[in-house]
């Protein structure tokens, strides 16, 4: 959220996300407020460097040009000092000359000329090579020139390349002569003293420009290079592009409000996959460990000071290697012995509760999205007046009518609830009856435990959760407006509420914390919806097999605006980028004139050969991406490098097991009668570049495992000291048997053996110090493959 935004009235504001200056995400307009609340949440993989992430406050205009009030923008360095808190940040003006990003490649070299009379002068030789990466002008490619200047106390010589039109990596290839010292015979006047010194004192200064031909030029950047690194040798690096030195220095003072942001943000190197097979072991073997709070995984939770840092990559790697059902089962029996009262089970934010939690997110992405999607978006597209309270009613409302339309939305989605038990993934099924029959053991005279057990994830933790925050799981773009909010919120109680009645007691049936909720209930027929409520979760929490049915849906995957190039079936005309919807699922890859539409254009899955990425040198454009098949290769843009990145692994993962995947591809297009990349001019000829995603499906899959045992790996160093103190302590409980006199030392912990518990830290000890020796060794190769002013590593500012 913001506050206190200038100018000093209502507007209509609005957020963007930028990577330096590429917008990858924007949250919706809040309307009339000068301290917006967005509530938005924004997580993705960032798939290029960057300098900056920025985030700037937009006043929306109807007929003008949106304008830009303010910015926070965090180096990329700086971002480990902000993750995993709130921040508030005071809005800096913007300032065009700090606007930059991209990268030079420069060379340098000064020649010792004679002259005709024999005497010695310098000559310096700037050649400017290539660009890399500028921005986006406009949503376009800019058209752009540099200026290159030699620059000292006295003097200033500026040359100019030609412009180059609608690319964001130019290739320029210009080389240009400047004179640093004249022979002492020089006999036109110079412009500047001639003294051995003012090499001390010259730069050389590169400008970026966008040109803008009828309108002002658009300043992109600059390097300064001093003179003296040549040292009478020649030069050549990669240089970042830096914003102008009076750059972000704004002659006013004004407050122009603050932004409220919450960063998580982390940099893994992970290595190849024979580095991490005795930590993955020691994992994916904890569900068999006895007792479970002396395993790994149990341990990494233990040790995290948020107990979700050590959740996601955990469920992520057990999911991945069929492992997470067991360890679920397990540590939920740890839960069960600490509760003493059939009515709280599973109510806590145990590690049991959150494992849950993290695995309905990643599997019940599409049960949600097939069960409610439709409902939420007819919430929110067309809301009906809901408010039943009171005190919030405003003048006007008519209490009885608002209680007729929060009716028919709480029948609606209950009642697509209760008949979507089919479309329940099987491995949440697997684990509801896990939990079911372990809720049943734990407390064998309560008839209702059994239902409570998976009524408190399925409806208050998924279904509710859901329906109060559709945007968190995809189900809408942005946060609803505050009061779709306050109907969701309505729904999402009387959803818990109804939920729950499958497992209470009759005497808990009639209390409500609020009399108007109270009052709604009375509508309700109780045991219609509790024999409904007591149906689905049998259903759910059964072993037994779905019907074929259930399988036979299509699996809906991404769906979103882009731009395809036209097929070109005809030969009249040019062939131009079109705005289309396009529509991923586990069938087919379609693209439509709108969305809700009939496809245009439809690909099967089966016949996808390859997807890969397209050199911008192409058409010019950023973001794009090719998808070949049977007929011509399919050119799409997608509006970021965010969103192009998700598009094509989205496309990779659910073709990586097509048996027709292509090994080789062509980077480039074919345009004008020759392939760009490869210059061969028959047009189906086999591809000049290897496919990047041409490897088989299980060594796909496994990089991403890799990952989050780097992750987890990461969290275990962090935390070392935790473990260290945690297995002095598992030494002292077993030499030292009597009374504790040090409780506070693990008073936190969870040791129940403490000499299985030390074996295990012990071994994860040694795991981690031998990582930490392959990452050393890792860095070192790195930081000397990857030399300082190379691509990879531009100089950032000048050279000393």
């Amino acid at each position: 959220d913001a506050k206190h935004l200038v100018p000093n009235k209502m507007r209509d504001f609005f957020c963007t996300i930028n990577l330096d200056q590429e917008e990858v995400f924007r949250t919706q307009v809040v309307e009339k407020s000068l301290s917006p609340y967005f509530g938005e949440e924004f997580y993705f993989e960032i798939p290029r460097s960057f300098q900056w992430l920025s985030f700037y406050i937009y006043d929306k205009s109807v007929l003008q040009k949106d304008l830009r009030i303010g910015k926070v923008s965090i180096k990329k360095e700086d971002l480990c000092n902000y993750t995993g808190k709130e921040n508030w940040f005071m809005l800096q003006p913007i300032d065009s000359n700090s606007e930059v990003q991209g990268k030079v490649h420069l060379e340098l070299k000064l020649n010792e000329l004679i002259t005709d009379n024999g005497s010695v002068c310098q000559q310096l030789v700037v050649h400017l090579r290539e660009c890399h990466g500028l921005p986006l002008i406009n949503g376009q490619n800019c058209d752009p020139y540099a200026t290159v200047s030699l620059v000292g106390p006295s003097r200033n010589d500026q040359k100019k390349t030609k412009v180059k039109k609608k690319t964001s990596n130019p290739q320029f290839n210009e080389t240009f002569y400047f004179e640093v010292t004249r022979s002492s015979s020089y006999t036109k006047k110079s412009q500047f003293q001639v003294e051995e010194e003012d090499i001390e004192k010259l730069e050389v200064r590169v400008d970026l420009w966008n040109n803008g031909n009828l309108v002002q030029d658009i300043f992109l950047g600059e390097i300064k290079v001093p003179v003296k690194v040549l040292r009478n040798d020649s030069f050549q690096a990669w240089y970042l592009l830096q914003p102008r030195e009076n750059g972000n220095k704004s002659s006013k003072a004004d407050d122009l409000g603050s932004l409220r942001l919450n960063i998580c943000y982390t940099e893994d190197y992970v290595l190849p996959s024979e580095y991490y097979m005795s930590l993955r072991n020691l994992l994916l073997k904890s569900s068999d460990v006895q007792p479970i709070s002396a395993s790994a995984a149990y341990i990494l939770s233990e040790v995290c000071r948020d107990k979700y840092d050590a959740v996601l990559p955990l469920v992520r790697l057990l999911l991945h290697h069929h492992k997470l059902v067991p360890f679920v089962a397990a540590v939920a029996e740890l839960d069960l012995k600490d509760t003493q009262e059939a009515n709280t089970v599973f109510r806590g934010n145990s590690l049991a509760t959150r494992c849950v939690d993290e695995m309905m997110k990643i599997v019940g992405k599409h049960y949600l999205k097939v069960t409610l999607k439709h409902v939420i978006d007819e919430i929110c597209e067309s809301p009906k007046p809901c408010e039943i309270d009171p005190i919030k009613l405003r003048e006007g409302d008519n209490v009885e009518i608002n209680m007729e339309n929060l009716r028919y939305y709480v029948d609606k989605v209950f009642r697509e609830i209760v008949r979507s038990s089919i479309s329940c993934p099987t491995l949440m099924c697997d684990v509801f009856y896990s939990l079911r029959h372990l809720a049943a053991k734990r407390f064998p005279n309560d008839p209702h435990v059994q239902y409570s057990a998976v009524s408190s994830f399925v409806f208050l933790r998924f279904f509710a959760v859901a329906v109060v925050s559709p945007h968190t799981f995809h189900l809408r773009p942005h946060h609803p407006d505050a009061q779709t909010c306050r109907t969701l919120t309505l729904i999402s109680k009387a959803i818990q509420t109804l939920g729950s009645w499958g497992s209470l007691t009759k005497s808990k049936l009639s209390s409500f914390k609020e009399t108007f909720m109270s009052e709604f209930f009375k509508t309700f027929q109780e045991e219609k919806f509790t024999e409904s409520v007591k149906k689905f979760l049998d259903d759910v929490s059964s072993t037994e097999s779905k019907e074929p049915s259930g399988l036979s849906e299509p699996v809906h995957l991404k769906e979103g605006e882009m731009y395809k190039r036209a097929q070109g079936r005809t030969r009249i005309g040019k062939k131009n980028f079109k705005k289309r919807w396009f529509c991923l699922t586990s069938r087919e890859f379609t693209y439509h004139k709108q969305q809700d539409k009939e496809p245009i254009f439809t690909i099967p899955i089966k016949n996808i050969l390859a997807v890969e990425k397209l050199d911008e040198n192409s058409f010019n454009k950023k973001n794009m991406f090719q998808v070949l098949h049977g007929e011509k290769p399919l050119y799409i843009q997608a509006n970021n490098c965010v969103e192009a990145s998700e598009w094509i692994e989205a496309l990779c993962r659910v073709t990586r097991c097509n048996q027709k995947r292509l090994s080789f591809y062509h980077p480039s297009a074919f345009l004008n009668g020759n392939w760009l990349c490869c210059k061969a001019t028959i047009e189906n000829t086999v591809g000049c570049a290897r496919c990047t995603a041409g490897v088989p499906a299980d060594t796909q899959i496994e990089i991403d495992g890799d990952r989050e045992t780097e992750r987890i790996y990461s969290l275990f160093t962090i935390n070392m000291s935790k473990l260290q103190k945690l297995e002095e302590a598992c030494g002292s409980i077993a030499v030292y048997q009597g009374p504790r006199k040090e409780p506070d030392d693990y008073s936190n912990f969870t040791i129940e053996d403490s000499v299985a518990t030390f074996h295990t830290l012990k071994q994860i000890i040694e795991i981690v110090e031998k990582l930490n020796e392959s990452h050393e060794k890792y860095q070192k190769k790195r930081s000397s493959s990857a030399k300082y002013g190379s691509e990879e590593n531009p100089i950032v500012g000048k050279v000393s």
